[in-house]
């Protein structure tokens, strides 16, 4: 069982940029210390400061736009903890360059990278590098296949509709023979299927869906899985926002405000972005964000989210590692990014000391 953390690396106000990577590598610090098995660095662009007149911004500014830079530097300072990509954004970056450097970072970490990888569920950052939504499905699968390619053979070529290649041979190879975990990030209906029938893990979320769609959503995983021929059922990890207090009257108001705030503007975003190029009737957009909307924090401490003590968020845990069939869960520890990092690193120290252990042993 993996019990591992996401890092967003958010900057809040009265907060420096400068301390954001400081906070942040102070958090891979304290999750290799206490014996987390891995830190997941999210990747964020242009996640500025919200503007006057701009009511839904880019949410809580982040300093993660380049993630494999980020796990470098953790790797240099950290001894045991994996470190994974949650996830790094294939059609945003030329696929030899994302192949020569996740190799750099499984070779200097001596294979303790986990990539993670997808296209994202927003066009944000597509506007600002230039690249239109509507070819992020086609981009990110041609991407793939040209990162494995390099790290799976000495030389290769490759004639696609973005990219060509011929006799190309791409340096290092991976510490891990013959290449990181891959791990596919699944936020639609539509996606679970395709990753199963790929033969790669998946790795999706409690933030767009609540426990009994992603339940729906892991069975036709492994349905597609099964029906393209590919042995064993696959890994599933799972990101959940987790906070944890010495007292469940602490783990669910420390945290109210700020996961209210991040799921209404959640809402929001899959309202404005429905129906634009790329997205896809099945991915129900204006469904979520009418869902969402109307969501209470009852609501969300029922079905998305684990916040209270240690014992109550290792029985919440529990559940959604039986019920879903978890391979690894992934905490997010400061959804909406309104807690102070004390509370953040306290929360993270609660989990990995009385939560992490108590999930490996059951599992």
């Amino acid at each position: 069982m993996h019990v591992g953390l996401v890092m967003e690396c958010d900057f809040r106000m009265g907060v420096t940029q400068e301390e954001a990577f400081d906070e942040a590598l102070a958090m891979a610090d304290t999750a290799d210390q206490y014996g987390l098995d891995g830190v997941w660095l999210a990747e964020r662009h242009f996640a500025a400061p919200r503007r006057p007149g701009d009511p839904m911004g880019a949410g809580i500014p982040s300093v993660v736009s380049v993630p494999l830079v980020m796990a470098s530097a953790i790797a240099g300072r950290t001894k045991q903890v994996r470190i994974g990509t949650g996830v790094s954004v294939l059609p945003l970056c030329h696929p030899v360059r994302l192949a020569e450097e996740a190799a750099t970072v499984d070779q200097v970490s001596q294979g303790r990278l986990e990539f993670g990888v997808g296209r994202s569920g927003f066009a944000r950052s597509y506007d600002g590098y230039g690249i239109p939504y509507a070819e992020s499905r086609a981009r990110f699968q041609e991407s793939l296949d040209i990162i494995l390619k390099a790290w799976s053979e000495e030389r290769f070529s490759y004639e696609g509709e973005f990219y060509q290649f011929n006799d190309l041979c791409v340096l290092p190879k991976p510490y891990q023979k013959p290449y990181p975990p891959i791990r596919i990030a699944a936020t639609t209906r539509d996606t679970f299927p395709q990753v199963g029938r790929s033969g790669h893990n998946v790795i999706s979320g409690l933030r767009g869906f609540d426990v009994n769609e992603v339940e729906q959503h892991m069975e036709m995983f492994h349905q597609g899985r099964q029906e393209a021929g590919h042995e064993g059922k696959g890994e599933v990890f799972l990101r959940v926002p987790i906070y944890v207090a010495e007292t469940d009257d602490l783990g669910r108001s420390d945290p109210e405000e700020s996961t209210m705030r991040s799921y209404r503007r959640l809402g929001g975003l899959f309202g404005t972005s429905a129906g634009q190029a790329g997205t896809t009737v099945s991915e129900e957009r204006r469904e979520r964000a009418e869902r969402l909307a109307n969501v209470t924090y009852d609501d969300l401490l029922k079905d998305r989210l684990a916040y209270g003590s240690p014992d109550t968020v290792v029985e919440k845990l529990c559940q959604l590692r039986d019920r879903l069939g978890l391979d690894g869960i992934i905490m997010e520890p400061n959804v909406g990014g309104g807690l102070t990092v004390e509370k953040v690193l306290n929360s993270v120290r609660l989990y990995a000391q009385e939560v992490a252990p108590r999930m490996r042993e059951s599992s």
